[in-house]
């Protein structure tokens, strides 16, 4: 009530005399609520536990006592008769957070006895209140899941193991701990100890991915003493969790959407080399690594050690062109200590995994005849000049080549190393019309190099080839032969200035003059001047530009061979 002054003699004797009047007695006690949350999950019942901030104050303002100068906040039991009755009934209802201004009158306070020299006897109290935690001692952990993934294949459960990221409150919202300021997850074992009881409970049944406040009392937290620095004692703990991870010691590799393709006629096993293509992401689905960004596949052998473990083994038993996710845990991974930046310690790996090609140390070019000529007297062999068509790709499909392209066939000697071993391999025994498919593995192809921007490292190729025409080679050995019988004295007959020295030009003119004239002939597919060229130099034995007669040798009078008349 407000002291007004009032503008007569009789109201201003009215009013001074209402003004030094004394305050008109309490009956009960007066509260006024100065400040309330937002939000009020839980009032304060009677058999309540509260830990509240208070200043207490006679009517005057003159302070006698305060929870803010001991540096600790009141805790008690409410409506156990452990407070003055005024306070036991003005904590009822309030909420965390919330602020009260509450008037005792002496008879619900320390009555006329007062309280040694603090408090005199029948004194009004007015204390200022601030509630920072209520709990009950037949509470449990509470559980609000505020967020839960679409898929949840798997739930924690006793003995598991998780990776996860916490803030950690009091229950008027102090920070306390932060997994997320230390940027690193907490990792633990669930159900066996290693935690505070009401998260082992909390925890489980969570899903990775899984968002919820975990809410503590004390006794399932860190009961009367509190951590002995951030937690005080007989503190509620609310822990705000998103679950990263998760998996057990006995937990083996899982394979899931699988995509096998229709035609598989060969699976891996150990020992073999695989090319693929895969996203690597943690089981929160964090990326960390994939083959794409590099834009080339990994390439190893499998089942001998070269990968993690769960990878050797989640890549046996795989076709080309399979799809699969491969779920390992982290003791068949990078285990405890991950590998520093990328992958942390103790994280579950999962792989998307398409696989490219694959191949064996010990595969030989495989042919397969797709068509066959019905005549087929005549079949390549070594020397054999051919023409043929090809197309050209990887096991996955990928385009690399075609003669079709160009318009013409592409011609070799066999046998000359003048394409890959394993087009050698396939073209041999072919006749004229005869079509083929090869697979050809990158040792007998073109190798851990490749062919840049063309074909990968270590990839298997495959040809489909059509043989269109073959000049028949000739005798192993020789680059030029004759058709009919030589003259006894050669060296005369190609000598024609008759000075008893062959010039490189004599030599040309005479041989070139045989193969024209169906008397002799080269070996088909190569340069005939070259040939000629290789011919006279293997003739002219010292190197002197011309051969004397006493250098003139048929090929049967050579002690060793050479690729000569």
């Amino acid at each position: 009530m407000k002291c007004v002054q009032g503008m007569l003699y009789l109201s201003v004797l009215v009013t001074f005399a209402a003004c030094n009047a004394p305050p008109v007695p309490l009956d009960d006690i007066l509260i006024e609520k100065t400040s309330v949350p937002d939000k009020c999950v839980r009032a304060v019942k009677e058999g309540d536990y509260v830990r509240y901030h208070y200043i207490g104050t006679f009517p005057d303002g003159t302070k006698f006592d305060s929870s803010y100068d001991r540096g600790s906040s009141y805790n008690v039991f409410v409506g156990k008769k452990q407070l003055i009755e005024g306070m036991d009934k003005a904590l009822v209802g309030m909420c965390v957070n919330e602020r009260r201004l509450v008037k005792v009158p002496p008879h619900l306070a320390y009555g006329k006895k007062g309280y040694g020299t603090i408090i005199p006897p029948d004194s009004i109290l007015h204390f200022d209140v601030l509630l920072l935690d209520v709990w009950n001692p037949e509470d449990g952990v509470q559980i609000n899941t505020y967020h839960t993934p679409s898929v949840c294949d798997r739930k924690v459960e006793v003995s598991d193991y998780v990776r996860y990221h916490y803030n950690g409150t009091l229950l008027d919202g102090t920070l306390f701990d932060s997994s997320h300021t230390r940027l690193r997850t907490y990792d633990t074992y669930v159900g066996i100890g290693w935690l505070i009881a009401g998260m082992d409970q909390g925890l489980l049944g969570m899903c990775v991915g899984e968002r919820r406040i975990i809410t503590l009392p004390p006794s399932l937290g860190y009961g009367e003493n509190g951590d002995g620095s951030d937690i005080p004692g007989q503190a509620s703990l609310v822990f705000d969790v998103v679950l990263l991870d998760l998996h057990n010691p006995k937990d083996q590799i899982t394979v899931t959407n699988q995509q096998v393709p229709e035609s598989c006629t060969r699976k891996t096993i150990a020992g073999d080399f695989v090319r693929y293509h895969y996203n690597g992401s943690l089981l929160d689905g964090t990326f960390f690594d994939s083959s794409y960004s590099r834009n080339r596949t990994y390439d190893t052998y499998v089942g001998q050690g070269y990968v993690i473990a769960g990878m050797d083994e989640g890549l046996l038993g795989v076709c080309v062109g399979e799809r699969r996710t491969i779920t390992i845990p982290p003791h068949l991974a990078y285990g405890e200590e991950g590998t520093g930046s990328t992958i942390p310690g103790s994280a579950v790996l999962v792989f998307d995994v398409h696989i490219i090609d694959f191949h064996n140390p010990s595969d030989n070019t495989k042919v397969t005849v797709t068509f066959k000529p019905e005549e087929c007297d005549k079949q390549t062999k070594k020397g054999d000049f051919v023409k043929y068509h090809y197309n050209a790709s990887l096991m996955d499909g990928t385009h690399i080549d075609s003669t079709f392209d160009y318009g013409k066939t592409y011609n070799i000697v066999l046998g000359a190393n003048q394409v890959v071993p394993g087009m050698e391999d396939g073209l041999m025994e072919m006749c004229v019309g005869e079509k083929r498919h090869l697979v050809i593995p990158p040792h007998l192809g073109y190798g851990e190099r490749g062919v840049t921007g063309e074909v990968p490292g270590s990839a298997v190729l495959l040809f489909d080839i059509e043989l269109v025409d073959v000049e028949e080679g000739l005798p192993e050995g020789y680059m030029f032969i004759w058709n009919e019988d030589v003259s006894p004295d050669l060296f005369a007959v190609i000598d024609k200035d008759q000075n008893q020295a062959l010039e490189p030009s004599e030599f040309t003119d005479y041989i070139m003059q045989q193969v024209n004239e169906g008397k002799g002939r080269l070996a088909p597919g190569f340069d005939p001047y070259r040939i000629i060229d290789n011919m006279f130099t293997n003739q002219d034995r010292n190197g002197d530009g011309k051969i004397t007669e006493a250098e003139f040798k048929l090929k049967a009078d050579e002690a060793a061979a050479h690729d000569e008349l």
